[in-house]
């Protein structure tokens, strides 16, 4: 028999930004637990349900025992399990007792080889168990599996028994089809009895059968349980309400989350606040309403508008006492806002940069004013190899300057998203060049993957600087990430370097190294240590490259072919083009004969390489011939085609060697007895290498080709 399982948690308010995790792993982690136990049957899958105060999950066909099955136990081998008569030892007694198969039959037992040894087997069958059995099972797994950012400690109704959970859990209902199923979590014993919404709904909703849970819970309880049905409820509401104000609507995925998990059932209201609160930048504003009041501010024409959408636990006829009352509320948060602005205005930017010298950037790195004369130092170089050259030198050492400042401001003290976005405002408050102004705010460009990056000199100067110099610094006293912990977002970092070095436009033709070099160096690192530092460095940014061109599309092998040449990371600008060639290289008839032999010759420059100083002979045979004469003319267009920035040219040319190259390894011995003969050609192989490996190592390709 199968039938619809429900279970569902009935819990104090769960913690918002949690609850859509913690739905999709308590509905994830039942089914789990069943589907272990072999109590699921058919393809329907689980549906969870989150709400602020329960977790839910319905599972349809799911049977009412599991079924008996074969199993086949290993014991022993057989050597240890049977003595020279075939009687069973005191050792395998045992075995088959704690495996459930007392006084069995020797005869019965079957013999496999196993690696080197004739392993025992028994045949024997797992019993059935019963849903109630394997659902409370599942169900301790999957709570104690629960995602719960942290745990509290309550005591149940007999004031006695203490219970771990992330929120006081108060009901727990489990039906299979119309039947209660007797499990107990919590402390608590399963029925049939949920509760609607807090105050409109029924206050209590005694569920006939589990496949009308959701329906009774919508029309009695006046609760949307599945979380993206409620989640497009509210983008519906806030749309409809939108549109008498502005086209321009566009809510922020993770707020709508997180009012998603406030409400159960949604309705939209209009507020409005004084217009003379616009003074303050749009971007203060904004973060108050969302981040402190969780409000959808409204924009138009690329403005902020004097009114706000709230999405409330309440629907009512009339909505006037909860918008006056969350009007009532966002004065004073707008007010502290709009003081921050005028207060920190009054102190200049340059004036706070000695305050910096009491905010630790690390204990081993100092104080975040002696990392500005870094970023300053760091700065002044790098722009002096950008477009506006030294002639840009004087804002780019001011915007390094000035660019922590803002971290001692009010604002930013309030609202740590708003640094960079505060001293773009304050600069041109101070009257800063707007090159200045704007490198304060796009020095953290891109914060994340798809942001925009920094444009004009200062900016990508600064934003260069800021993030070499935390590269460098970080790995200069061993804090290195490691699996999944990056607590200085260096990764971000290194991605950071990497897109500005190769996306900005116009490109930026300027080498790494010698970057991190004058990091090192800044930090004043010993002269012995500089080069480890840098090689350190640049293996995790190459590292960081490498990943980010194969989730672009490139294969492993073609990424490896163009980061494993040379010092290709250090000219990041010519990646993307490099990358095309070998792509492009890969569909020539040539590729694959060429990519095997190199991965040939280099083989057997690793086992003989060519003896430098020693007897040379003339090559005679005309297969070397040939091929020495072809490669002389191949090395003049790869050389020329390379310089001129025409990657996919360099590597055609190439493939004119192919039928050469194909026709001396069949025809020349290169391991000849004779060993100038022999040394000859090592160094006609090594010769062909540098044209063949110009852009990219193609050995690299032989195991895709």
């Amino acid at each position: 028999m199968t039938a619809t399982l429900l279970v569902e948690l009935l819990t104090e308010e769960l913690p918002p930004k949690a609850l859509k995790r913690l739905g999709e792993a308590f509905a994830e982690g039942v089914a789990k637990g069943l589907q272990k136990r072999q109590m699921l049957q058919g393809s329907g899958a689980p549906r969870a349900f989150a709400t602020p105060r329960r977790l839910a999950v319905q599972i349809p066909g799911v049977r009412d025992a599991s079924e008996p099955r074969p199993l086949e136990v290993k014991l022993m081998p057989a050597s240890v399990g049977l003595d020279a008569s075939g009687k069973p030892t005191p050792a395998l007694v045992k075995k088959l007792e704690s495996a459930g198969l007392p006084g069995l039959d020797p005869a019965k037992l079957k013999k496999r080889v196993d690696g080197k040894a004739e392993m025992l087997y028994a045949d024997s069958t797992v019993a059935a168990v019963p849903l109630a059995e394997a659902l409370q099972a599942a169900l301790d797994e999957a709570i104690a599996g629960l995602p719960i950012p942290k745990v509290m400690s309550y005591q149940l109704a007999d004031g006695e028994t203490t219970v771990q959970f992330v929120r006081p859990a108060h009901r727990l209902v489990a039906l299979y089809g119309s039947q209660v199923v007797p499990v107990r979590v919590l402390g608590l014993a399963a029925d049939r009895v949920t509760q609607g919404h807090r105050f409109m709904g029924a206050r209590e909703i005694r569920l006939e059968g589990a496949e009308t849970y959701e329906a009774r819970l919508q029309q009695d309880g006046k609760v949307i349980a599945d979380f993206g049905a409620r989640r497009g409820r509210i983008v519906e509401l806030l749309s409809k309400a939108a549109s008498g104000l502005t086209s321009q609507f566009n809510p922020p995925e993770a707020l709508l989350d997180e009012v998603t998990s406030l409400v159960e059932w949604p309705a939209v209201y209009v507020g409005r606040f004084e217009d003379e609160f616009l003074s303050v930048p749009a971007e203060c504003l904004v973060l108050t309403m969302q981040q402190n009041q969780k409000y959808f501010p409204l924009t138009k024409d690329g403005k902020l508008l004097a009114s706000f959408l709230v999405v409330s636990n309440m629907e009512i006829d009339d909505p006037v006492n909860i918008v006056q009352g969350n009007e009532r509320v966002v004065r004073p948060r707008l007010a502290d806002a709009r003081f921050f602005f005028e207060t920190d205005r009054k102190t200049k930017l340059a004036e706070r940069v000695p305050q910096l010298a009491s905010i630790v950037y690390h204990n081993k790195l100092g104080t975040q004013r002696e990392r500005i004369d870094r970023l300053v130092k760091l700065a002044m170089q790098i722009q002096e190899g950008l477009p506006r050259g030294a002639q840009g030198v004087e804002w780019a050492v001011r915007a390094a300057y000035l660019a922590k400042a803002d971290l001692v401001t009010l604002m930013v003290g309030e609202f740590p998203e708003l640094q960079g976005v505060m001293g773009r405002y304050y600069a041109e408050s101070d009257g800063e060049p707007p090159s200045v102004a704007r490198a304060l705010e796009q020095h953290y460009w891109p914060r994340f993957a798809g942001d925009a990056l920094p444009t004009g000199d200062a900016s990508i100067a600064v934003a260069l600087a800021d993030r070499i110099d935390a590269l460098v610094g970080m790995f200069s006293i061993g804090a290195i990430p490691t699996g999944d912990k990056d607590p200085f977002a260096l990764r971000r970092a290194a991605l950071g370097i990497i897109r500005i070095l190769m996306e900005s436009s116009p490109g930026l033709k300027m080498e790494l190294r010698p970057l991190l070099r004058a990091a090192a160096q800044t930090l004043k690192a010993p002269a012995e240590r500089v080069e480890g530092l840098v090689s350190e460095v640049e293996g995790f940014i190459r590292d960081r490259l490498a990943n980010l061109m194969r989730e672009r599309g490139y294969s492993a092998h073609e990424v490896a072919a163009v980061l494993e040449v040379g010092n290709a990371i250090d000219r990041l600008d010519l990646v993307p083009a490099k990358l095309e060639a070998v792509r492009e290289f890969r569909k020539l008839p040539e590729a694959e004969s060429l990519a095997a032999a190199n991965k040939r010759i280099q083989n057997i420059l690793r086992k003989s390489p060519v003896q430098e100083g020693a007897a040379y002979a003339v090559l005679k045979m005309p297969e070397e011939t040939r091929l020495q004469q072809s490669l002389i003319a191949v090395v003049s267009a790869v050389n020329e085609r390379f310089l001129a920035g025409d990657f996919k040219g360099s590597l055609t040319a190439v493939a004119r060697l192919r039928s050469d190259v194909d026709t001396f390894f069949d025809k020349v011995l290169v391991n000849a007895e004779d060993p100038a003969v022999r040394n000859s050609r090592l160094r006609l192989l090594a010769e062909l290498l540098q044209p063949m490996n110009k852009v990219a190592d193609i050995s690299k390709l032989a195991a895709e080709l």
